[in-house]
């Protein structure tokens, strides 16, 4: 990635334009190009044509995007993905296990950092949370970016943490789910279909329309860039809107929760 973004860097300087002036002949924003030629954001197949015509360099960033190495496309954990999160639009997210992050509070994330093996020092602890909730900002800008959660019942009714952390993770999701911008379902234990039985995602899309994908194991992460895998996983995130509970509903199921403290 860090190939292709100097290639664009020097192809961009080669036809004498900076970076305002390409990102205005083909509709992006400055910093979708510069984080492009710094390698921090994958450059996509479509975009690599438009900017071989404008840049006239007869399909060489076409081809080294097509012969990009898989491990580049397979990024260390989640740097990347934070990055794009930070500037999106619009996320949908999926989770089974764990609350997403930018709806954890303090204590449940700090349940979820003590709950890592290998055992974190207090140190990282502190650092983890800190950066955890520094991510949720978003949610409160300006203009925020339409948010739609679905997440599993279970993972409700939980108690990581112990019973105090538990009722004040209700109260929070419960509040969040008036926010402006958000969205709120969950998926009701006993369904008899469930569309996303491999685990969970997030659906990204960039300030530039750009649609992407994001996956987590337990020892990895993967942006997904290609078209057709991200459509996949988008026709999941809607046949699982479909199947969890609508935000009225979800709303009526936390206020019961809340109720049973």
């Amino acid at each position: 990635m860090r190939l292709v973004g100097a290639l664009v860097g020097r192809f961009r300087e080669a036809a004498g334009l900076t970076q305002r002036e390409l990102a205005d002949r083909v509709c992006l924003h400055e910093e979708t190009i510069a984080s492009i030629e710094q390698g921090r954001r994958p450059l996509k197949p479509d975009l690599a044509q438009q900017l071989d015509r404008v840049l006239e360099t007869k399909g060489a960033l076409e081809t080294a995007v097509e012969n990009m190495p898989e491990i580049d496309l397979i990024p260390a954990w989640a740097e990347q993905y934070m990055d794009l999160e930070r500037e999106a639009i619009a996320l949908s997210w999926f989770e089974n296990q764990v609350l997403p992050g930018l709806l954890q509070t303090e204590s449940y994330a700090r349940a979820v950092y003590r709950s890592n093996v290998r055992v974190l020092s207090e140190d990282e602890i502190n650092a983890q949370v800190a950066a955890r909730l520094a991510r949720q900002e978003i949610l409160h800008r300006d203009v925020p970016p339409n948010a739609s959660f679905i997440i599993s019942e279970a993972t409700v009714r939980d108690r990581l943490g112990g019973n105090d952390v538990h009722a004040e993770t209700l109260r929070h999701l419960r509040t969040r789910a008036d926010l402006p911008g958000i969205t709120l379902q969950i998926m009701p234990l006993g369904r008899q279909t469930h569309a996303a039985l491999a685990g969970p995602f997030i659906l990204l899309e960039t300030p530039d329309h750009q649609h992407l994908a994001y996956t987590e194991t337990q020892r990895g992460s993967q942006l997904i860039i290609d078209p057709n895998e991200v459509s996949i996983l988008a026709q999941k995130y809607a046949m699982l809107r479909t199947q969890a509970l609508n935000p009225e509903e979800t709303k009526g199921l936390l206020d019961r929760l809340l109720g049973e403290q």
